[in-house]
């Protein structure tokens, strides 16, 4: 599957960027293959155009705020977060006001720290995380760039098979690789994910967990979302809860934008949030090792090209929950199109 060329990913939410890195001023992203302009207008509300003006074609995200929407860079011409020109600085004072003139526009919302884009018409919510409603702490990681399929992350973050090899460095036990048992329970939009895996507790994540012993089990409450959406929440022996969730924004064919943050039911005085992130940190760069050796078209027709064992399940599931998917988009477009 390649994320260009599936017309279905157009249709969810993704983070795009973090609304503090927009607050000074427009910022361009890619998504999907499609250059974006992503900006705030006078009250706060997001704005997600083609990054392109409908004068001279100069990139919006080139341009600046002024009175309280987005002015091209080029020639000054405004828009508001419609996507139409509200003045031409050009034009007359009484010949000011709306148009008819626009760039593309797109569904835009904020979200835990984040504005979301999505291309098309959204077949489903932004995903809802009970942490917020619980009081968690929200703890901002990682937004960068891993040049590697969103699908491959998504696998990877319900593959319990790799910790003991890709993680042998932080948690993973190399002494015992047989992968933990684990529950999959389907959804239109996903799955729900549970298993219980016995880790090794070096002495960086002992203090973060507030746990002497060499030894723990990670209890794995995890959830996935259509496209490349995850939550894994993790429960340890002591009650202490540490969710993260994962998404990978796909830019392009072979990269993504992998925005990633945590929640956790302590305080900053029981694991400051500097040494929290300095963990994760280690363990994703394990993982971005080896996901961006991998290749970016992943098959979802399971006829071959790639083998599996049994703890891939997660992962067959959700080629096959794609493969589905994609089939009832294609259909629904067909039969759209035979009633005009």
């Amino acid at each position: 599957m390649l994320a260009t060329q599936t017309p279905l990913l157009e249709h969810f939410w993704y983070p795009v960027i973090p609304v503090e890195q927009v607050k000074d001023g427009p910022k361009p992203f890619r998504l999907l293959g499609r250059d974006l302009v992503v900006w705030l207008d006078g009250e706060g509300r997001p704005g997600v155009l083609e990054d392109r003006c409908c004068h001279r074609t100069a990139k919006l995200s080139k341009g600046f705020y002024a009175n309280g929407v987005l002015a091209c860079g080029y020639h000054g011409w405004e828009f508001d977060t419609s996507g139409t020109v509200v003045r031409v600085p050009q034009r007359p004072v009484d010949k000011q006001g709306r148009t008819n003139m626009r760039v593309g526009a797109f569904p835009a919302e904020i979200r835990y720290g984040y504005i979301w884009a999505c291309l098309g018409e959204p077949l489903h919510d932004i995903p809802d995380f009970e942490e917020e409603r619980e009081g968690f702490r929200r703890i901002p990681e990682f937004y960068e760039v891993w040049n590697c399929a969103g699908l491959r992350v998504m696998e990877n973050s319900f593959d319990n098979a790799h910790f003991s090899f890709v993680h042998r460095a932080s948690f993973g036990d190399a002494g015992h690789p047989e992968p933990a048992k684990l529950e999959v329970t389907e959804y239109e939009d996903g799955f729900l994910f549970r298993s219980e895996v016995p880790v090794i507790n070096p002495p960086a994540q002992k203090e973060l967990l507030r746990m002497d012993s060499d030894r723990t089990v990670r209890h794995m409450h995890a959830r996935w979302w259509l496209p490349f959406a995850r939550k894994l929440r993790i429960t340890y022996p002591n009650g202490l809860i540490h969710s993260i969730v994962t998404i990978a924004t796909p830019i392009d064919d072979r990269s993504s934008m992998i925005c990633q943050w945590v929640y956790r039911n302590d305080t900053e005085a029981d694991a400051p949030a500097e040494k929290v992130i300095a963990f994760d940190r280690q363990v994703t760069n394990e993982d971005k090792e080896i996901l961006e050796s991998t290749e970016w078209d992943v098959p979802l027709d399971q006829t071959g090209r790639e083998m599996n064992m049994p703890s891939d399940r997660p992962g067959v599931t959700m080629r096959k929950q794609l493969l589905a998917a994609i089939a009832r988009f294609e259909a629904a477009r067909g039969k759209a199109a035979a009633a005009e």
